[in-house]
C-alpha cells in the first residue's frame, strides 16, 4: 500500500514509519503538522524544524501543515493536509493515547484512508529496547518528576531503559512518554540514507521541565 506517514523526527513516529517499511508497504510522503501551540493535545512541538532533514535523509517528500495549535481545530489542520496527498492509507506512531489514534482514525475513516498503527497497545518496553536496536535517539525534552537537566541530549540505549524504569517505579512515568513525560528525535534510522548530525545546541531549564533547543543540524554520510 502507498501511506502517508504523520512524522514528528521523534521515535514513535519514525519507528512506526520503518515498521511499515519492513512490512512491505512503500511511503511515498512525509506530513508534519507544526503547531504554534507548544501544548498541543495533538502534536510534537520540540524541534519540529528538524523533519525537514528527516525528510532529505531519507529522500521521501515532506508536507508542511501550519497549525494554530487550537484544541479539536488542530483536527481540520491534519484533514487539509490529507486532502494533498495521494495515498491509500496514513501511518502513525500512537502507542497508548485514545485521544490521538480516535481523532486520526475518524479524519482517515472520512477520507477512505487506512490507518497503519504498528505499536498500537505494543508493550513499552519491548518496543523501546526494539527502537534502540536500529533508531540513533536523543531526547530533547523532559517534563515530569525525577528528570534533570542531565537528560536533555541524552541517547536512548539499555541504561536509559532501565532508568526509565526506575522513574516509573518511583514517579509512575509512563516509560515511553505517553503522558508528554518526554520528548525525542531520531539521528539516524535504517531508511535514512545520511545521519543527521546536531552542530549547535542549546539546553533550556525552567524549574521542573527543561527542552534541548537544537540551533544548527546538518545531513552527513554514514
Amino acid at each position: 500500500m502507498k501511506l502517508a506517514a504523520l512524522v514528528s523526527g521523534g521515535k514513535d513516529s519514525t519507528f512506526a514509519m520503518y515498521k511499515a517499511l519492513q512490512a512491505g508497504h512503500e511511503v511515498i510522503d512525509l506530513i508534519t503538522i507544526k503547531s504554534q501551540n507548544p501544548n498541543s493535545y495533538m502534536y510534537h512541538t520540540p524541534n519540529i524544524h528538524l523533519t525537514e532533514l528527516f525528510s532529505k535523509a531519507s529522500g521521501i517528500p515532506l508536507l508542511v501543515e501550519e497549525s494554530s495549535g487550537e484544541k479539536e481545530r488542530e483536527l481540520e489542520d491534519l484533514e487539509r493536509a490529507l486532502h494533498k496527498v495521494d495515498v491509500g492509507g496514513v501511518v502513525v506512531g500512537v502507542i497508548e493515547s485514545e485521544y490521538q489514534a480516535s481523532r486520526v482514525e475518524r479524519i482517515c475513516k472520512s477520507l477512505g484512508l487506512d490507518v497503519y498503527a504498528p505499536l498500537w497497545h505494543q508493550d513499552s518496553e519491548v518496543l523501546l529496547r526494539e527502537m534502540v536496536q536500529v533508531l540513533d535517539i536523543r531526547i530533547t525534552h523532559v517534563a515530569a518528576f525525577g528528570f534533570d537537566k542531565s537528560w536533555l541530549g541524552r541517547k536512548m540505549d539499555e541504561k536509559t531503559i532501565e532508568d526509565l524504569k526506575t522513574l516509573k517505579g518511583r514517579y509512575g512515568i509512563h516509560i515511553s512518554g505517553e503522558g508528554g513525560e518526554y520528548e525525542s528525535v531520531v539521528l539516524d534510522a535504517p531508511f535514512f540514507a545520511k545521519k543527521i548530525e546536531l552542530v549547535k545546541t542549546k539546553k533550556i531549564w525552567c524549574e521542573d521541565y527543561g527542552t534541548l533547543e537544537i540551533l544548527e543540524a546538518m545531513l552527513r554520510n554514514k
